[in-house]
């Protein structure tokens, strides 16, 4: 099992940003900070893009390298993480985002209300950022972040959440971008994790992350960088053919990150 929680991540995002952590987060994670300031030579990331792809657990990533080489060929940080119980969607990025366990932010079970506890998005604001969330109309980070003062993108596909990503990238207006990718978790609980159609879904979130990154390389040269292809939590095979997740068992908990930073450009 993983030793490192989830739930270092808020603080982590917050610290390169270089602005100040929610409260009573976990201490960030070394690595994370080491890594982003040997890139920026001490100096803060100004664009920060999460993509969260749901449900691709650490065995899975291992497994099946050749569906994640784009991805992989983007990092320069591997980051192996472990979630929280119970591990699923709403519990995971409530701790991904707050920097709490769920007896601390109050999500414990499968369920989408408004966090009331602090996260990066409310430090992000009050420290003057312009923050989006990328999102299905009714996926869990569409809905638990509400009640903010950000902008909330909500489509039906995956591809109008590619493209308005895209386009946010090319504007370059925002200084935080937090994408949620629900594809590979919807088709594995249908059949299963290792399924043809789920895996599938797997390389189409490495395979959009790239082309994000290529974005993120032609329209935001002038800021120093953070981005991430950040996982919520994994996932198992049951009866049926079928996938789930929830449980206390190293398939569902244990999840790898991957960051790369980018050091702006003299002239941009």
């Amino acid at each position: 099992m993983n030793t490192t929680s989830l739930d270092v991540v808020a603080a982590s995002l917050c610290r390169i940003m270089g602005i100040e952590a929610p409260a009573k987060a976990a201490a960030p994670s070394p690595a994370m900070l080491e890594y982003a300031d040997t890139v920026f030579e001490g100096a803060a990331a100004d664009r920060v893009l999460m993509y969260n792809p749901d449900a691709i657990g650490q065995w899975i990533f291992e497994k099946y390298p050749t569906l994640f080489k784009e991805a992989v060929a983007r990092t320069e940080l591997q980051l192996p993480l472990r979630s929280p119980m119970p591990s699923v969607t709403p519990v995971c990025f409530a701790s991904m985002y707050s920097g709490l366990q769920p007896e601390e932010h109050g999500i414990q079970k499968y369920e989408k209300p408004t966090l009331q506890a602090e996260t990066v998005f409310d430090t992000a604001i009050r420290a003057g950022k312009k923050v989006a969330i990328v999102a299905y109309h009714t996926c869990t980070i569409s809905k638990i972040f509400r009640e903010r003062d950000m902008e909330y993108f909500t489509y039906g596909t995956l591809e109008e959440v590619h493209a308005k990503v895209a386009e946010l990238i090319i504007n370059d207006t925002y200084d935080l971008i937090v994408v949620h990718a629900w594809n590979y978790d919807s088709v594995m609980h249908k059949f299963g994790p290792e399924s043809v159609e789920a895996l599938s879904e797997a390389r189409v979130n490495s395979e959009a992350y790239a082309l994000l990154d290529a974005l993120v390389q032609t329209y935001w040269t002038k800021h120093n960088v953070f981005m991430g292809f950040a996982m919520d939590h994994g996932c198992h095979e049951i009866g049926g053919d079928c996938g789930s997740h929830g449980l206390d068992m190293p398939e569902d908990l244990n999840i790898v990150h991957l960051y790369k930073a980018y050091k702006k450009k003299i002239g941009g």
